[in-house]
């Protein structure tokens, strides 16, 4: 499914002369990207643009953001929210589903989500303590809030939590209890927790998803991910931004070259 169909930036978007972010190449000279697959990725070197052109995707269509503070009040998303005002968006079918989610902001919400477990225990026990000698009803009835909290934790990220299973299991438990069908997904560089094996089945699970009618928007790193069969791939290092074909990414073709001779590379260190 193709909920977002295009995004152009609309007349009102300043020159280079404004400086960052709009004097970054592939912004200066975006007119229109259109999404003609569920899978795109957004791929280029560092600074090229791809994740605040992500980030802006994320402010103009009001996505949820998942580990971070809302879109609206994050401080690392200004120069986002001023590429967004100037950023028309065209749906085929407008959802609210979904999300956003960048690979910096899963590590904390992992902690987050443990000191959150922890305090839950912790608010038990000294129910426990405090309500020595007291009924069990009585006990049952101050636990209530805290238990409640406590379970719904548990079934969403397991009895462990995602702090107890490694980066990147716990990065696919993340994304699993959160995904639900016919939603707009938004994800910058998802590989980075992920060994390649896991990658490998990150691509099985959007496989699963687009079954169920979900889009995704990725700016990647990773030519496994950008392996996936019928999707679309956008390159910032180009201007304007266009679509790609995978084997002609330098991404793959460094990649490729590595593997089949490194010392061909480690002999410079």
């Amino acid at each position: 499914m193709i909920h977002l169909e295009s995004v152009e930036m609309r007349k009102s978007f300043p020159g280079k002369e404004a400086g960052f972010p709009f004097s970054v190449p592939s912004l200066a000279s975006l007119q229109e990207i259109r999404f003609e697959s569920p899978v795109t990725f957004l791929v280029g070197e560092n600074g090229s643009g791809k994740s605040t052109f992500l980030e802006a995707l994320a402010a103009a269509a009001g996505s949820i953001a998942v580990g971070s503070s809302d879109i609206g009040n994050d401080e690392t998303m200004g120069a986002a929210r001023s590429v967004a005002r100037h950023l028309k968006l065209a749906w085929k079918r407008r959802t609210h589903r979904g999300f956003f989610l960048r690979a910096e902001d899963f590590f904390g919400y992992a902690k987050r989500m443990a000191q959150i477990r922890a305090e839950m225990e912790a608010e038990i026990a000294a129910v426990e303590r405090d309500y020595k000698g007291r009924s069990e009803k009585a006990k049952g009835l101050a636990k209530m809030p805290y238990a409640g909290s406590l379970h719904a934790l548990r079934q969403r990220y397991g009895e462990g939590g995602l702090d107890a299973q490694s980066h990147g299991e716990s990065f696919l438990a993340l994304f699993q209890s959160r995904f639900v069908p016919d939603g707009l997904y938004l994800l910058d560089e998802p590989e980075a927790p992920l060994s390649p094996l896991r990658q490998v089945g990150f691509l099985s699970l959007l496989k699963e998803m687009v079954a169920q009618d979900a889009q995704f928007i990725i700016a990647t790193h990773s030519p496994i991910l950008m392996a996936f069969p019928g999707a679309t791939i956008l390159s910032f290092d180009q201007t304007p931004v266009g679509p790609v074909p995978w084997d002609e990414l330098e991404h793959v073709s460094v990649t490729k070259s590595f593997l089949n001779a490194p010392e061909a590379y480690l002999r410079h260190l």
